[in-house]
């Protein structure tokens, strides 16, 4: 497949470090957990070891932390919970963007899908003012990956061919680990150990670096992609916020309302150096509980620490 390259660059050339397991949280919210693997991929005599960091803050916010992230020029990485699994919740609407625009070009997405108002969904902020003309699929792709529209995100599964569609177009880009099952709005109905509509932090970055550097859409596609995350409107208090001032993010964010299931997905320029790419995935160990932005954004600056 043309972009196993891209992946193979990201997965490639790991050495493990050892991490102590976590104690139980004292909120209550999440229970003793497995010891998380942690990796980088050279030292980083620069940067500061990011384990505890990373532990100090599952500590302190009583959540579960996945990372995996790659600065593309130099090719270090971060990784803890790495290959663990989380739900993907609405981070997915990237990559159905992505598909979509692999599967029609740029040529065809000016084609016009019609909807009813029966197909709306709640957070469809987009697609519930357009009931009466339809949108296009450019139309479309926006509206779900700059508005996080759920609507939106159906019909692009729907000219997809259903999930089965969107995974199969995943796997083409070399995603073994992802599972893609159902549509808006049943995919968030994730419980812990659950494995639907779930994926890895190093699958979802090692797709996200595919579809916005790679080679796995044709260079408009990718432009077109990278922005619509760069001019998306719901990561302002994310990975956005833990970067420094000047640097451009694009980025998808996802919440899943239940067990705090929070996450963002992004690839971060750097004034003047190559890009890095990272996945941040969240989520507590009880189901009314809510998440908080906070932990996304504190985790997303010890990356960039680390790898810039």
């Amino acid at each position: 497949m043309p972009y196993t390259r891209a992946r193979r660059a990201v997965l490639g050339g790991l050495a493990v470090l050892t991490v102590l397991p976590l104690a139980a949280c004292g909120s209550g919210d999440t229970p003793a957990s497995p010891a998380p693997s942690t990796t980088a991929s050279r030292p980083d005599p620069a940067g500061k070891p990011s384990a505890g960091d990373f532990q100090r803050l599952e500590r302190t916010y009583g959540a579960r932390l996945g990372i995996y992230a790659v600065n593309t020029g130099n090719g270090r990485e971060v990784a803890y919970r790495d290959t663990e699994r989380f739900a993907y919740a609405s981070t997915f609407k990237a990559f159905a963007a992505a598909a979509v625009l692999r599967k029609y070009s740029l040529n065809g997405m000016g084609k016009v899908v019609k909807y009813s108002r029966a197909d709306l969904l709640s957070n469809s902020p987009v697609t519930a003012k357009h009931v009466e003309t339809g949108m296009t699929l450019r139309e479309l792709c926006d509206a779900a990956v700059r508005y996080s529209d759920n609507t939106a995100a159906n019909l692009l599964f729907a000219a997809l061919g259903g999930p089965k569609g969107l995974a199969a177009a995943l796997a083409e880009a070399g995603d073994t680990a992802t599972r893609v099952e159902r549509r808006e709005p049943e995919l968030n109905e994730w419980t812990p150990g659950a494995t639907r509509d779930t994926t890895t932090p190093r699958a979802w970055a090692a797709n996200l670096r595919a579809f916005v550097l790679g080679d796995a859409l044709g260079k408009d596609e990718r432009a077109q992609l990278a922005q619509w995350l760069r001019t998306n409107t719901t990561g302002d208090e994310l990975i956005r916020a833990g970067v420094p001032k000047g640097w451009t993010v694009g980025d998808k964010t996802g919440g899943g309302g239940v067990y705090a299931v929070r996450n963002d997905i992004a690839v971060v320029w750097p004034p003047n150096a190559a890009p890095i790419v990272m996945a941040i995935m969240t989520n507590r160990g009880t189901a009314d509980a809510p998440y908080d932005n906070k932990l996304i954004a504190e985790a997303a600056s010890v990356v960039v620490r680390t790898l810039s």
